[in-house]
């Protein structure tokens, strides 16, 4: 069973964040019902592609080792086929998250990583992350005018 970034997001809002091995059990549970993979290391690309391409972002919640991953600024989440059932499968309680402290997060991110592909001179992805800084802002309270100069310089 493929899961698209959204569908991962949804996972994930549906109990307000779940730390990584927890989503690959959610998943892999998703994936089980549908005829698919059990193992929750089969789907551990698609929360690495879900993080990458914003979807998801990481949450601190005071565990720094193993972060909450949230629904990012690029998310539509949606409930993929049977995941309204998870609560009551999995053992995981409901949270609620730190917005300003993801959002914190996201930010440096986001500046991180622009420095990084204005050194590589990587436009496309350049081109990406300029779109995620607007929908960013729109998710949380932050001013990325910096980043987007760094971008342009991309």
């Amino acid at each position: 069973m493929h899961f698209d970034g959204d569908d991962v997001a949804g996972v994930a809002d549906l109990f307000g964040g779940l730390r990584r091995s927890e989503l690959g059990d959610a998943l892999a549970e998703l994936a089980f019902r549908a005829g698919g993979d059990d193992d929750p290391a089969a789907h551990a690309d698609a929360i690495d592609d879900a993080v990458a391409d914003y979807f998801l972002v990481a949450a601190d919640d005071g565990d720094g080792d193993d972060p909450l991953l949230v629904p990012g600024p690029v998310a539509f989440p949606k409930l993929p086929e049977g995941a309204a059932d998870l609560p009551h499968i999995l053992d995981v309680p409901d949270r609620e998250v730190d917005r300003a402290a993801a959002a914190d997060r996201l930010g440096e991110r986001l500046r991180e990583e622009a420095r990084a592909v204005a050194e590589r001179g990587d436009s496309e992805r350049a081109a990406t992350l300029l779109n995620v800084t607007y929908d960013a802002e729109a998710w949380a309270p932050l001013d990325l005018d910096g980043v987007r100069d760094t971008l342009d310089g991309a």
